[in-house]
């Protein structure tokens, strides 16, 4: 039977080799914090909006709007993502969250069309705009997600369910200050085309909000390396080992934010302890590289054939003493 190594440490998951310590509920209490500021703020806004003919103010708002949407599907996707595995689904539904991120992202990049576009029309035939009334909402709003981005900024921002979020409020942190900006330019100078100017700005901080967000999202779902983990110099390290004479089928992927997972095929030497290798490879892989979930299939080299590929022999049952988790 050949050596199979699993190390399952799902309690503080760890990334590029730091733990982040921060409990699901912690998060989610954050999520709550910030989904009720925004609401409330939301609120005020729409109807300032309407009443001033702000479009920094309205594209604010509907921004806000999906910042609401974005927290409750986090929040959702977070209570999904907690669910235990069961039957065919045996990581559970932790892929969950990183749909809910591509979500997010692609949110922002569709508002982004829309606001750049009603933008530039806005430039072209610019309506009247109160300022005063624009720069007291937008401090305001400012205030309120000052708070909303700090409560996030507390949740665990590895997950890229809750930065997809962050991402959603700190766009909107800036772009009430761009508004604050723009409503004071038009109150003194009477330049409304300073509201279509900041609403060109919120755009471009959400292009730049939603297209790293699916960016990183997307390396999930292909199940690329996680960022900052290099899989050749893994290979390398594990092929260094002196009683290692082959590393192959390698794999490294994310399974969610801060859930890195590996697979390899090993080839030992005939003379080594091959259980007592897979033990001090599942250690390096855990301190060096941040990877705890690990399946390592170790055999040992035919003495005298060719062991490219699975033509290793099986290692025999190991001794007593040494751990096989």
């Amino acid at each position: 039977m050949s050596g199979m190594g699993h190390t399952h440490e799902h309690g503080a998951q760890t990334h590029g080799g730091h733990s982040h310590g921060i409990t699901a509920d912690a998060d989610r209490r954050y999520l709550w914090i910030a989904l009720l500021l925004i609401l409330g703020l939301m609120a005020g806004e729409v109807v300032v909006g309407f009443l001033t003919g702000s479009l920094a103010l309205l594209a604010d708002a509907g921004h806000m709007v999906s910042d609401a949407a974005a927290i409750a599907l986090s929040l959702g996707a977070m209570a999904l993502a907690a669910r235990p595995a069961w039957g065919s689904y045996t990581f559970g539904l932790k892929r969950v969250e990183i749909v809910s991120a591509l979500i997010n992202g692609a949110t922002l990049l569709l508002l982004a069309v829309f606001f750049t576009v009603m933008s530039v029309l806005r430039l072209l035939d610019p309506p009247e705009v109160e300022g005063g009334a624009v720069v007291i909402v937008a401090l305001v709003g400012i205030a309120v997600n000052l708070l909303a981005t700090w409560s996030l900024s507390k949740a665990n921002r590895q997950s890229l369910n809750v930065e997809g979020s962050f991402q959603h409020i700190l766009t909107d942190l800036y772009a009430f200050i761009g508004t604050a900006v723009a409503g004071t330019v038009i109150y003194f100078t009477g330049w409304v085309q300073a509201d279509a100017l900041a609403s060109l700005f919120v755009a471009a901080l959400m292009f730049k909000a939603g297209y790293g967000l699916l960016r990183d999202g997307g390396r999930v779902v292909l199940e690329a390396a996680p960022r900052g983990v290099d899989p050749d110099e893994i290979g390398r390290r594990m092929a260094g080992h002196p009683d290692i004479d082959e590393v192959h089928d390698l794999h490294v992927w994310e399974v969610t934010s801060g859930f890195p997972s590996l697979s390899a095929h090993v080839i030992v030497a005939d003379s080594a302890p091959c259980h007592a290798v897979r033990a001090e490879l599942e250690h390096l892989l855990r301190d060096d590289f941040g990877i705890t979930h690990t399946t390592l299939q170790v055999d040992h080299a035919a003495s005298r054939g060719d062991h490219r590929g699975h033509h290793g022999t099986d290692c025999p049952e190991p001794v007593s003493g040494v751990d096989t988790h």
